[in-house]
Formats: C-alpha cells, sequence, structure tokens
C-alpha cells in the first residue's frame, strides 16, 4: 500500500480541522443564549478559540451534570468517561489530532494559543469534584472555582492576547479570574434549589436552602459585585478584537446581580432569576457600539426581578 501524498493528506486534514471546528460552534448556539450572543461580537479568529474552548467545558459540564446520568450511567462510569475524556485532550494538545471532534478542535486552539495541562488539569479536577463532593468548605470552594470557571477565563485570555504585546499580563489574568468566578458565583446563587434538590449539591461553605435568608444573598452578592469590579476595570484594555464581546458578557451577568439583589431571598430558592431577551438586546447594542461595562454596583438595584422555572441567563 503506498503512502498518501502529502498534499492530499494536508487537505484532508484542513477539513478535518474545520468540521472540528464547525462542531464546537454549533455546541455555544444550541447550550447558551448568552455566551452565544456575546461570541458574536468577537473577532473571527479569536471567536472560533473561544468557541473551541467552550465546547470541551461543555461537553465535561454534561458528563458530570445530567446527561451521563440520564443516559444511565452511574456516577462511577461518569468519572471513567471523564477521566477518559481528560488523557484524549492532553493527547490531542500533545499530538494536534483526536478522533473526538470537540477535542481535536479544543487540541487546536490550545496548541494555537499556547496552554496545556496546567489549565487542563485544575479544570478537570474541578469536574471530578461534582462527582463525588456534595458540600464545600472555604478552601474546596476556591479550588472548585478557580478549576471550573477560572480557568476557563485564562484559556480565552490566552486567545485575547494571542499576537499582542502586553506589558501587564499580570493585570489582566486578575481580570479574567475575576470575570470567571464572578459568573460561576452567580450561577451558583440562581441555581440554588435546582442544585440543592435535583444534584444535591450545595456550593457555597455553610450556605442551605433551608435556611437562605436576605442577609446571606447580600453577603453572597457583595463578594460577586466585588470581582464584577475587578474584571470591569480590565475590559477597557482588552484588545478589540475580544473587548466587546468581554464587556457584554460583563454586562449580563452584572444585570443578572441586580436582578438577584433585587429578588427576595424567599423567592430565589424556588425559581430562576433570567435576563429577559429585550434587555440582552439592549445591552449587546451599547457592547457592540463600545460602551463600558459598569459594575453591578453601580447600575443600581431598581431592576425588577425576572424569574422563570429554568433556562439561560
Amino acid at each position: 500500500m503506498s503512502a498518501p501524498h502529502p498534499v492530499k493528506a494536508a487537505v484532508r486534514l484542513s477539513l478535518y480541522d474545520r468540521v472540528a471546528e464547525e462542531t464546537a460552534s454549533i455546541v455555544i448556539r444550541r447550550y447558551s443564549t448568552s455566551f452565544g450572543l456575546a461570541s458574536r461580537l468577537l473577532g473571527p479568529g479569536v471567536r472560533q478559540n473561544v468557541e473551541n474552548i467552550y465546547a470541551l467545558v461543555r461537553v465535561a459540564d454534561e458528563i458530570v451534570d445530567g446527561a451521563a446520568e440520564q443516559a444511565g450511567m452511574d456516577m462511577p462510569g461518569a468519572g471513567r468517561v471523564l477521566d477518559t475524556l481528560e488523557r484524549e485532550t492532553e493527547h490531542a494538545i500533545e499530538h494536534g489530532f483526536s478522533a473526538n471532534l470537540v477535542v481535536h478542535a479544543f487540541a487546536l486552539t490550545a496548541r494555537e494559543v499556547s496552554f496545556g495541562s496546567e489549565l487542563t488539569a485544575p479544570f478537570f479536577e474541578s469536574m471530578r469534584m461534582d462527582l463525588s463532593q456534595k458540600r464545600h468548605d472555604q478552601a474546596s470552594f476556591e479550588r472548585y472555582v478557580y478549576g471550573s470557571a477560572e480557568v476557563v477565563g485564562l484559556m480565552c485570555l490566552h486567545a485575547f492576547l494571542l499576537g499582542e504585546t502586553v506589558t501587564d499580563r499580570a493585570r489582566f489574568e486578575a481580570g479574567a479570574r475575576a470575570l470567571g468566578a464572578a459568573f460561576q458565583k452567580v450561577n451558583f446563587l440562581r441555581d440554588l434549589s435546582a442544585d440543592f434538590e435535583t444534584l444535591g449539591r450545595s456550593y457555597f461553605p455553610d450556605v442551605a436552602v433551608d435556611s437562605f435568608d436576605e442577609p446571606t444573598k447580600l453577603r453572597l452578592l457583595a463578594d460577586i459585585d466585588a470581582d464584577l469590579a475587578v474584571s470591569a476595570a480590565v475590559v477597557p484594555d482588552l484588545p478589540r478584537s475580544s473587548r466587546r464581546a468581554v464587556a457584554l458578557a460583563q454586562s449580563l451577568f452584572a444585570e443578572l446581580s441586580v436582578r438577584l439583589r433585587a429578588t427576595p431571598a424567599s423567592e430565589l430558592v424556588h425559581t430562576r432569576v433570567r435576563v429577559p431577551n429585550p434587555v440582552k438586546a439592549r445591552l449587546a447594542l451599547a457592547a457592540a457600539l463600545g460602551a463600558k461595562p459598569a459594575p453591578a454596583a453601580a447600575l443600581g438595584a431598581n431592576a425588577a426581578p425576572a424569574t422563570q422555572p429554568g433556562g439561560k441567563p
């Protein structure tokens, strides 16, 4: 059997790369209206890398948060699938190929923007925590938030800063971590009931649904707003190719923080706060026109609460 022609082989790999990235792009469109909306404001090259990152994160989340269980897989089985996904990811980053299209797309990005197991290992560690740990103390909570959200912000930052001359990378990294942490904590707060009743999890240390009250809610929101303030200060200095998209994501979650603050604690444990589509559209237009994101604390606490039994921000 003759060896494949090098030009034909290159064409086939290029086609495979495109199909993998098209697959990753479908994931963000189907799973998240908010991130899908924000990604449209990214420059084309940056957009694809962010979508490649999001797709793998989403698949891992489905392993630990429901799809695997609904398919009849028990917790040890889900753990084995997650372990396999991590091994496939590390192998693809090293060798540049995976038979899993989502993993292949993620590895394309990791290799292009230069990150590896220093970010993927903490991410997969946090995903494993979801399979084995139902309650958190402060140390495990911080480790979980770092691995599940802050490192994803750092992965995206690698894509944002590719080819850019940066003099204060540590400041950008602090902003990326703060925004990732705020996203995760907002989701924890508005999913209190679902996480507790459906998944049996309680992420916030010493916070329980049956004793959740207004002072507890305000304490958690103060921490979220502090994270949003750190990230908001960095957004205007991001490259143009990512600035508007990150500003929109920042604004969406700042708006959610405001609406959570306006919703009584007794109601939060039974309903899920969301940002209505017309408000999303207004925020998207503002971001597209270059508006700077305001920290949640500056938006005021007069927004009417918007709740529904489920759904996305």
